[in-house]
């Protein structure tokens, strides 16, 4: 059995993303919006929320572009193991990568 992850996990650890084929460092999650949600889940308590917890922008081209989900759309988002990458309401797909670091003794 495998375990599904959870996109906010990645989100939280993510250094850029991908969303609808463009790449997008400039993103924020909103820590607010989060902590409550982390004290609903220690208190053992269910926890729904239509406040903006993920908001991107990238640049297509010379166009500036924006994107904002909801703390219920990315809960909601659907995993494709397929592409490492995640559905999100609106036709949107979006890809989380990590930076790779590497240190040494030169």
């Amino acid at each position: 059995m495998t375990d599904t992850p959870y996109l906010l996990d990645q989100l939280e650890t993510a250094d850029m993303l991908e969303i609808d084929g463009l790449h997008a460092s400039d993103f924020s999650l909103d820590d607010a919006l989060l902590d409550e949600a982390d004290a609903a889940a220690t208190a053992d308590q269910p926890f729904a929320s239509e406040g903006t917890v993920l908001r991107i922008e990238a640049l297509d081209g010379r166009e500036r572009r924006h994107w904002q989900f909801s703390y219920n759309q990315v809960m909601e988002a659907s995993y494709q193991p397929d592409d490492d990458s995640w559905q999100l309401e609106g036709d949107h797909r979006l890809k989380c990568f990590a930076a790779i670091g590497a240190e040494g003794d030169d």
